[in-house]
């Protein structure tokens, strides 16, 4: 029996995905990327997971597109396109392209992760983060690694330029120069640097403790203002590099949607109580 390509366990309001491919170090087939944007809508239609941890089986996190797979599509690329020269073949057949997948699959992950889901979201980078593996981790909001942890930017090394968000999210993380660098040279980013840079949220002594290092930092997040966190996130997609009055209206319209939530309600009662507020995510 075919294992499952991703693994979704609950605890309390956090929701831990993880990339089960472990032999393949958990890259990305057609069956794992569904999964993944499957499972984060499920998510966000569900008010109770107020906080997400993004991990991956094995060694690795993931390293990018299963290119055993992109190998394979291209080969059925060519043989269509080669029967088609010699006029055979049924031209109202498959149309499917190779790189097809970044509209279909991808791009619709990084708006998920980016925009959509008003979720706290954490990485737990343990091992090798590669291609749209790394690009993956840097659409949470937090990355927690170890002393395994790198980060490849080898689009370069297969003839590929960026995809996953990679050419959005990477230079508000490191600034274009070290963007330029990791994308062009495509050479490893390992874990002491990759903290000292921004790469990493935080870096834990040994590689046991990344997951729960990064499960703590989520189970703390969802014991917060849920839906204000949601508006930060929107916010600063828009402020990292958007127009001032653009960035000034969202505040504005996020202000409004947080001060209607009991949560702001109840914690400022609290405070001015000197109390510690309690957020039920609402």
């Amino acid at each position: 029996m075919t294992a499952d390509p991703l693994l979704v366990e609950r605890t309390g309001g956090v929701v831990t995905l993880t990339l089960n491919r472990p032999d393949s170090l958990n890259s990305f087939d057609l069956a794992l990327k569904r999964a993944l944007l499957e499972a984060a809508e499920s998510i966000e239609a569900d008010p109770a997971c107020r906080a997400v941890v993004l991990t991956g089986a094995g060694r690795a996190f993931c390293v990018g597109q299963d290119l055993k797979e992109h190998v394979a599509a291209l080969a059925r690329a060519d043989d269509r396109a080669s029967a088609s020269e010699r006029g055979e073949g049924d031209q109202r057949g498959s149309t499917e392209a190779p790189l097809d997948t970044v509209v279909e699959h991808f791009n619709p992950l990084v708006r998920m992760f980016l925009s959509t889901l008003g979720r706290p979201v954490v990485a737990a980078v343990r091992g090798m983060a590669a291609g749209a593996g790394a690009s993956l981790a840097f659409l949470a909001d937090f990355r927690v690694g170890g002393p395994s942890t790198a980060f490849l930017m080898a689009f370069a090394n297969v003839g590929l330029a960026a995809d996953t968000g990679a050419s959005w999210t990477l230079p508000r993380l490191v600034g274009l120069a070290k963007a330029t660098e990791m994308l062009m040279l495509a050479e490893p980013v390992r874990a002491e640097e990759a903290h000292r840079i921004g790469l990493l949220t935080r870096l834990v002594g040994s590689d046991d403790e990344v997951l729960p290092a990064a499960q703590e930092l989520a189970a703390r997040l969802a014991a917060g203002p849920t839906v204000a966190y949601g508006q930060i996130k929107r916010q600063l997609v828009i402020g990292a590099a958007g127009p001032l009055d653009e960035a000034l209206a969202l505040e504005a319209e996020a202000q409004r949607i947080s001060g209607a939530t009991a949560d702001h309600r109840n914690a400022t009662a609290a405070f001015v109580a000197k109390q510690k507020p309690t957020f039920t995510g609402a």
